[in-house]
């Protein structure tokens, strides 16, 4: 009996592996089995197929929190789902590029957007190759994962600026069962485990149940690319960019604030610019799991900055800011 459930174990881990075949993505040929392959299996799957998601997100000694996560194909139209199910709870539903907010004690809104901004970073639903601008893959073999062949995959920031994340995506599919964001010395920071996954023919039926009539209406973020601020970043992560500027009046002050936020597609990064009142003094830290939030005087301005980063990283973002230099 035994060697009979080691030699089913041995098929599941190998079979699926075998059928993977290389690709060409971007005009480039990836051999079968390499981490750019399987990155991009992971995101076809995550446009294309119709699953159900549970899974639980644990942050340094936070409590756990359980979510459930659907995604499917309604008449051509891709819809999802994503519900935190631990105490008051928020909803997140996607009906093609239309993306609605439920939080308790807040108004419902609506955005323009492709994906829902969830545990799973953007990247993986665009372009994962992307990332090789400032990580490496390393593709580390085969285990199981809740019960289901896996495939490991480590994504490593070659200048340690940023923390390290390694996947297991189900062998078969492609979807993700499980997610570790490490610092450099190895310290789970953050993890994402499946506990369950649902693939169907067929959407769930849980999408027939919204109401899209009763959805509220998109509104727009304000985002200004052209928006000229008195002061600049001299240090910037390799593979970073500058996603979003805007300006914005604090209401307790009405003090103007300055804000960015920088991205690589893994990690988004804000970045706060405010007059110094003097309440804050060099080296506010605040840590949870792989979130570190920093504010420093630097001059005369107070600078934030909040992101998936070691605190290191953001100590140099922040004291590069310095007056925007005439050309």
């Amino acid at each position: 009996m035994l060697i009979r459930i080691l030699l089913v174990m041995s098929l599941l881990l190998n079979l699926p592996a075998m059928a993977l075949q290389g690709k060409v993505i971007d005009g480039v040929s990836y051999p079968a089995n390499s981490a750019e392959v399987w990155l991009q299996k992971f995101r076809d799957a995550l446009h294309n197929l119709n699953f159900t998601l549970s899974f639980v997100v644990t942050r340094g000694n936070a409590e756990t929190r359980p979510y459930i996560w659907r995604h499917g194909i309604v008449d051509g139209i891709s819809m999802e789902h994503l519900s935190q199910l631990n105490g008051p709870g928020s909803e997140i539903f996607r009906i093609g590029d239309k993306v609605s907010f439920f939080e308790p004690n807040s108004v419902a809104f609506s955005l323009q957007s492709s994906h829902i901004n969830g545990p799973v970073p953007l990247t993986f639903f665009e372009s994962p190759i992307k990332l090789a601008e400032a990580y490496s893959f390393v593709v580390v073999g085969r285990t199981r994962v809740s019960g289901r062949a896996a495939q490991q995959i480590r994504i490593v920031s070659e200048d340690g600026s940023r923390y390290n994340t390694t996947l297991w995506l189900d062998q078969e599919t492609g979807l993700l069962l499980k997610m570790d964001v490490n610092n450099a010395q190895g310290d789970l920071l953050e993890q994402l485990q499946v506990t369950s996954l649902d693939v169907t023919e067929a959407p769930d039926e849980y999408f027939e149940k919204i109401e899209q009539s009763r959805l509220p209406e998109i509104s727009n973020l304000p985002n200004n690319p052209d928006l000229q601020f008195s002061w600049q970043l001299n240090f910037i992560p390799k593979g970073m960019e500058i996603i979003q500027k805007d300006r914005r009046r604090l209401v307790s002050s009405r003090d103007v604030v300055e804000y960015l936020m920088l991205s690589d597609g893994l990690v988004d990064v804000s970045v706060y610019i405010s007059k110094d009142d003097g309440t804050v003094k060099e080296g506010g830290w605040l840590f949870h799991g792989s979130d570190t939030l920093l504010s420093i005087s630097n001059g005369n301005i107070m600078v934030t900055v909040i992101g998936k980063i070691p605190p290191e990283t953001a100590n140099m973002i922040a004291s590069s800011v310095g007056p925007v230099r005439s050309s």
